[in-house]
C-alpha cells in the first residue's frame, strides 16, 4: 500500500531567528526608528509641490458656446487668428477682458486659441484701457499659475510681459499684488533641464519656464518703480537685481 506525501508547510517551519530577522517598515523622522530595532524606515512621500491640477476650470468655453464674445476664428494658409465683429477699442474692457484671461486655463481647441489671442489682441490695442482693468485681472492670472501645467503657465507668464509694457503705469499697479502672484513664481524660477552639453530648443521657442520666469521678474522690476525690487526681494528671496548690478 503507497503512502502519499504532503507538502510541509513552510511558513508554519520559521525558526525564532527567522521571526527576529524580519524587518519592521516605519515611517520616517518617528520615535519608532530611535527605539525599535529590525526597522526599515520607508522613504519620505514625494511632496507633489510640481504637480499639475487640471480640474482648475474656467467659464470661458460655456460663455464662448453661448455666443457671449464677439469673435470668430479666421482660417488663414499659415496660421490662424481671431475676426473681431466689434473694433477692438470699442469693447467694454471691464467686461471681456477679465472673461479672456480667465480662458487661459483652457487646455482645448479652439477655447485655448481663442483665449490666448484674445487676451494678446486687447492688451496690443487696448492703451489706456487696460490699467483700471488690473485689480480684476489678478485672481484669473493667480488661478491659470496654480494650475502648474508647462503650457498654461507659460502664457501666463507672456500675458503678464505684454501687461507690464503695455501701459507705463501697469507695473506700478501690480506692485500691491505680488503676494498673489509671486509664489508661483518662487517655484519655477530655478527650474531648468540639466542637459549637460545638449541643446534645448525649448529656449527660443519661449517655453522654458525658468528663464521666462527670471524674464518676467526683470521687467516686474524695470517698470515697478522704486518698491519693485524690495517687494519681488520678500516673495522671492534668491532673486538679484536687474537694474542695480
Amino acid at each position: 500500500m503507497t503512502s502519499i506525501s504532503f507538502p510541509r508547510n513552510e511558513g508554519k517551519g520559521k525558526t525564532s531567528a527567522q521571526r527576529k530577522n524580519k524587518k519592521t517598515k516605519v515611517t520616517p523622522f518617528s520615535v519608532q526608528t530611535y527605539y525599535r530595532k529590525n526597522v526599515e524606515v520607508e522613504p519620505p512621500k514625494k511632496t507633489g509641490i510640481f504637480q499639475a491640477n487640471p480640474s482648475i476650470k474656467s467659464n470661458f468655453n460655456f460663455f464662448y458656446d453661448r455666443g457671449d464674445f464677439p469673435i470668430a476664428v479666421e482660417h488663414e494658409a499659415q496660421y490662424n487668428k481671431i475676426a473681431w465683429k466689434v473694433e477692438i477699442e470699442k469693447l467694454d474692457f471691464h467686461h471681456y477682458l477679465p472673461l479672456f484671461v480667465d480662458g487661459l486655463c483652457e487646455t482645448k481647441h479652439p477655447y485655448k486659441f481663442l483665449a490666448r489671442q484674445g487676451v494678446h489682441d486687447m492688451l496690443t490695442h487696448g492703451g489706456h484701457k487696460v490699467l483700471p482693468v488690473v485689480p480684476q485681472l489678478i485672481l484669473p492670472v493667480k488661478k491659470a499659475l496654480q494650475t502648474k501645467l508647462p503650457d498654461v503657465i507659460c502664457s501666463t507668464l507672456r500675458l503678464l510681459q505684454i501687461l507690464v509694457v503695455c501701459n507705463e503705469l501697469i507695473g506700478e499697479a501690480l506692485v500691491p499684488y505680488y503676494r498673489q502672484l509671486l509664489p508661483v513664481f518662487n517655484l519655477y524660477k530655478n527650474k531648468n533641464k540639466n542637459l549637460g552639453d545638449g541643446i534645448e530648443y525649448d529656449q527660443w521657442k519661449g517655453e522654458n519656464i525658468g528663464d521666462m520666469v527670471n524674464y518676467t521678474l526683470e521687467l516686474f522690476e524695470r517698470y515697478g518703480g522704486p518698491d519693485a525690487f524690495i517687494n519681488i526681494k520678500y516673495m522671492i528671496p534668491t532673486y538679484e537685481s536687474c537694474v542695480m548690478n
